[in-house]
């Protein structure tokens, strides 16, 4: 891929991560357990494992968007740089929001024809827990289309070097 384009790329992640960040802070700082409780009672080990997911998250998006940020800041553009950024924001950022690591939510895989939201959660979740994964999945399904061309090819770069 030419400099143009993969740069065009890292600046619409860094976009599509600002966007993010802003969206899952307000919602981190101003969430607390003992709120999710007096919206909806329900469990209190899962209901603190979406927080810390949710927590994880922002720390990943937060950390992708740093790292494009130094990208882009550079005098010359790398494009090494940009492609390894690219794919870590995949991997950290767009795959924890489809399938964290907790497992506290899943992707329904028939959303894509049902036009109904991707993320469903094990439990029943307060209402906002719903409003803010929703608020934030249009951006992250289009990072991931934009973005899966770096699952395959990085990784191909990555083993053809060794």
């Amino acid at each position: 891929m030419g400099n143009t384009l993969v740069k065009s790329q890292l600046e619409d992640v860094k976009g599509f991560l600002e966007t993010t960040v802003a969206q899952l802070e307000e919602f981190i700082n101003e969430t607390t357990y003992s709120k999710l409780q007096e919206e909806k009672s329900g469990d209190e080990t899962y209901y603190k494992g979406i927080l810390s997911s949710l927590r994880r998250m922002l720390v990943s998006c937060e950390e992708g968007l740093e790292a494009c940020q130094i990208v882009l800041k550079n005098d010359v553009f790398n494009k090494a740089a940009a492609e390894k950024t690219l794919y870590r924001v995949y991997h950290q950022c767009i795959e924890e929001y489809f399938s964290p690591k907790s497992d506290r939510w899943f992707e329904d895989s028939r959303s894509a024809y049902t036009g109904k939201n991707s993320i469903k959660f094990h439990q029943s979740v307060p209402d906002s827990i719903i409003s803010i994964m929703k608020a934030v999945e249009s951006g992250f399904q289009t990072m991931r289309e934009e973005l899966e061309f770096y699952e395959t090819d990085y990784r191909t770069k990555m083993l053809q070097s060794r």
